[in-house]
């Protein structure tokens, strides 16, 4: 399995800087796409993976994805500042299931203006919470608003990432789009079903026991 397939992911509330540091260096030696934690760590993380292609990843309005934009946007500028290379950005579910759909697309728009062309933004879906068709929608809003990725979860919900659920992603952005299963993946077996349904990035925190390390 294509080490560069994963996010190797540290976002507990009670995760330590000795926990972190042994995330990055194992990221380091195995080559991982990057290293995914909250704001408070990301210039910690950039100085660790400095002269590496181990990318920092940052997640912005999490986990709940109901900041004000505004917010959102400072969030995400401040991360890129501390050294952030990637934006793993929340969606608000609330607005989505409202139907205020030029809310969200202007949402995600925003803070892919903050990032620019070199900063990837992803955008966490919330699977576990939303209907097959609010998962196009969603996906269809993303990618109208410039985004990078689509993915499923952010781990601190009711659910994780669904196979189906990938799938039904992959096939609304096509393949011009990178999808993210994230969430509740923790053996190779599921981590080639997310895989095998479209996913192109996987978020876990399981890595190591994933790629038998």
């Amino acid at each position: 399995m294509n080490h560069k397939l994963f996010d190797h992911t540290i976002l507990k509330a009670d995760a330590t800087t000795e926990q972190v540091k042994k995330i990055c260096d194992e990221a380091k030696e195995y080559g991982f796409a990057s290293v995914c934690v909250n704001q408070y760590y990301t210039k910690y993380v950039a100085k660790q993976l400095a002269d590496t292609d181990v990318l920092v990843c940052t997640v912005v309005g999490f986990p709940l994805g109901q900041s004000d934009t505004r917010v959102k946007a400072y969030e995400t500028k401040c991360a890129i500042e501390d050294g952030a290379q990637e934006i793993d950005m929340v969606l608000n579910v609330a607005a989505l299931k409202d139907k205020k759909y030029d809310f969200v697309e202007n949402d995600i728009k925003t803070l892919k203006e903050v990032c620019g062309k070199d900063v990837v933004l992803k955008v966490i879906l919330e699977t576990c919470l939303l209907t097959d068709e609010e998962i196009v929608k969603a996906s269809e809003l993303s990618k109208a608003a410039g985004a990078d990725f689509v993915k499923t979860s952010t781990g601190f919900s009711t659910a994780g990432a669904k196979a189906k659920d990938v799938a039904l992603m992959r096939k609304t952005v096509g393949e011009e789009m990178g999808v993210k299963a994230s969430g509740g993946i923790h053996t190779a077996k599921e981590a080639q079903e997310m895989i095998d349904a479209g996913a192109s990035r996987l978020g876990t925190s399981a890595t190591l026991a994933i790629i038998g390390a």
